[in-house]
């Protein structure tokens, strides 16, 4: 059975005050073309539907919009709430939607959803969870012994898991919406002070495929099966770099599983441009770009240009964000950076002097290569 893994959709959402529904409107429009392409059985959508608790109409009518074309393909849906979703909101109409073959993870109770699905090599479980904290399992279990003991993200995630009873000689599914220990973050996620949001990739073995949203960049943690498929848009531009994509993943006997990504290739690109204000204007050096993209410039003169922004903004229309590099800029950079210095983690310190040398944020690989070093490190 072949399954299409979507996350952190964000539909709704405003970059540097810049509408994104027209370009959600386009990649989610492309995304069903690959799913017909490809002949998927379903879509796992894990989590982060919409930027907002209580998003806006059109942001409503954009995801009723999909979900009824994703039905009159007649591809299953399994979809959970996030972070940045109202779990009540996202849960409403779920029992309706469910005659579609749209499955909705309901307010997190005790126990998470099960769908069994049946194909050629017999049943398939897919589970969904929706963003859990402590407080959720705590709420949903409070008469039971012990449960006020639950403290961290990983506890909670950890019950919730064991409290499924997954049979492993089954072939299993859990669509979830959490931040495993080692994933890459970008600049537009939300973070949690002191990494008290982490759970270890370990609480997900049981599952022959964990489908996860929360990250924005795509990468798979421990194992290949342990997968973030990333956003379908850029939106920061700490992502600028990325290749943004879908990830298929196809299940066959008890074991055997296939998966790779579909490039999505979006309306609007996002880009990095740095230079002089009279080395970006020349029309050498813009001509063979999309003059449409959203960008965000960095000029490197000492003196700052009248009205630049709107002068920028006749050559670059989606001009997103205007920055500047010169020596007074440095020197105020370096202020701010003692001030919040410690709140930052190892990694994230690391991440910043990357990207500041290489002028793009280390991969997803290199992110992976520098927590293991980091580990090996710290242990002594």
């Amino acid at each position: 059975m072949k399954f299409i893994h979507i996350s952190d959709l964000h539909i709704g959402k405003r970059v540097n005050e810049f509408s994104m529904i027209e370009d959600q409107k386009y990649i989610l429009n492309r995304i069903l073309e690959i799913a017909d392409g490809e002949q998927a059985q379903g879509v796992l959508i894990a989590g982060d539907i919409y930027d907002k608790p209580v998003p806006s109409a059109e942001a409503v009518q954009l995801f009723d919009w999909f979900l009824t074309e994703l039905a009159e393909r007649s591809k299953k849906v399994f979809i959970v709430s996030g972070n940045h979703d109202s779990a009540e909101r996202i849960a409403f109409g779920a029992q309706l939607m469910s005659g579609r073959g749209v499955y909705v993870s309901p307010v997190y109770d005790g126990s998470a959803a099960k769908i069994t699905l049946h194909d050629e090599y017999g049943d398939l479980n897919v589970y969904l969870l929706p963003f859990i904290k402590p407080a959720h399992v705590r709420h949903a279990l409070e008469h039971e012994r012990d449960i006020q003991r639950l403290e961290s993200c990983q506890d909670a995630v950890k019950l919730a898991v064991e409290r499924m009873g997954t049979d492993s000689s089954m072939r299993n599914i859990l669509v979830a919406h959490q931040f495993v220990t080692g994933a890459g973050r970008c600049d537009s996620e939300t973070v949690a002070v002191g990494g008290l949001d982490q759970v270890e990739a370990d609480i997900f073995d049981a599952f022959d495929y964990a489908a996860l949203g929360h990250i924005h960049s795509p990468q798979s943690i421990k194992r290949d099966t342990v997968r973030y498929c990333g956003t379908p848009l850029k939106y920061s531009f700490s992502e600028a770099e990325q290749e943004k994509s879908v990830t298929i993943v196809e299940l066959k006997e008890k074991g055997s599983i296939d998966q790779y990504t579909v490039p999505l290739l979006p309306l609007h690109d996002m880009r990095k441009i740095r230079g002089t204000y009279l080395e970006v204007t020349a029309k050498s050096f813009y001509q063979d770009m999309d003059a449409e993209d959203y960008v965000q410039i960095t000029l490197t003169d000492e003196e700052d240009v009248p009205d630049g922004l709107l002068k920028l903004r006749v050559i670059y229309p989606n001009l997103m964000q205007l920055l500047y590099d010169n020596s007074r800029t440095r020197q105020s950079r370096q202020i701010d950076a003692v001030q919040d210095i410690e709140q930052k983690s190892e990694m994230e310190l690391f991440g910043e002097f990357y990207e500041l040398q290489n002028n793009q944020p280390m991969s997803a690989e290199q992110a992976e290569f520098l927590k293991k070093l980091a580990d090996n490190i710290f242990k002594y």
